[in-house]
């Protein structure tokens, strides 16, 4: 019998760390089955699901850039979340064909628990597939919401997407400082800004209180010159970590039909840093 797999595809593929979690994950739970990486490009994506659908050892993929706004016309199924988010991350193969989901969302808001429902306010940097997974998971639980993107135009756009009452503006404009008066203050970075050969995100914390929450989905570095300055003020803060492995967790149980040993995540953590 052909071994078990689910995949993650994109252009680039190689530097994924997601084999690296979801392989850890099957190794820790004795389950005979693999994670692997595919390069697939907007050009052979619908030859490549044609190809898994008639498969019977494939569990389906995560999908990352540049193909997670293409991916809905060439499944069977949408999650409304997913399809909401206009994006679609994950793919799971199932009886009754292929269903698009989005874990982003999931994975994004989870160490942020303990906020949601506050009425806190959030600084939103970023508009790209990600940013709308965040900008949704941030209205889901209750947050006023200021997007930021490289233009204004952008974040507006995004802004509309999402729904009414959230805010727009230019990626250095002063908004974000609005958050110092809330008694739930969360910045959060979904720009490349920050990672390893791109320059820092533009913008400063000594305005803020030492409450805020900082989050930054980079990672490469994991310690971000945002995340550092962030400690350095003594705020709470998230790296891309965590976002990272929370959003595999989910799509590892709808692969593999097990929980993920988040038990483990320390452990894990140390492997994706060595």
């Amino acid at each position: 019998m052909t071994r078990l797999y689910a995949e993650v595809i994109g252009d680039p593929i190689g530097h994924s760390k997601s084999p690296l979690i979801h392989n850890f994950w099957l190794g820790k739970l004795g389950i005979d089955a693999e994670y692997r990486t595919e390069r697939v490009t907007l050009d052979t994506l619908h030859d490549y699901l044609a190809k898994r659908r008639r498969d019977p050892a494939w569990r389906g993929c995560n999908v990352t850039m540049p193909l997670k706004q293409y991916v809905a016309p060439l499944v069977d199924a949408v999650d409304p979340l997913a399809a909401r988010i206009g994006a679609i991350n994950t793919i799971v193969a199932g009886r009754d064909g292929l269903s698009g989901c989005n874990s982003d969302v999931a994975g994004f808001i989870e160490p942020l628990a303990e906020l949601a429902g506050k009425g806190g306010q959030a600084a939103l940097y970023g508009t790209g597939g990600a940013a709308r997974a965040i900008a949704v998971a941030l209205a889901d639980a209750g947050f006023r919401i200021v997007i930021h993107g490289r233009t204004a135009e952008r974040a507006h756009v995004l802004a509309a997407m999402i729904g009414s009452g959230i805010g727009a503006a230019g990626m250095s404009d002063p908004t974000f400082l609005g958050v110092a008066n809330s008694s739930s203050c969360l910045i959060v970075n979904a720009t490349s800004l920050g990672m390893i050969g791109q320059p820092p995100l533009p913008i400063s914390l000594a305005a803020l209180p030492p409450t805020t929450f900082v989050y930054d989905i980079v990672t490469s570095p994991r310690d971000t010159p945002l995340l550092i300055d962030a400690r350095a003020r003594g705020m709470c803060s998230f790296d891309g970590l965590q976002m990272l492995i929370g959003q595999a967790a989910v799509a590892f149980g709808q692969f593999f039909g097990e929980h993920a040993p988040r038990e483990c995540d320390a452990e894990l953590r140390e492997r994706l840093m060595a």
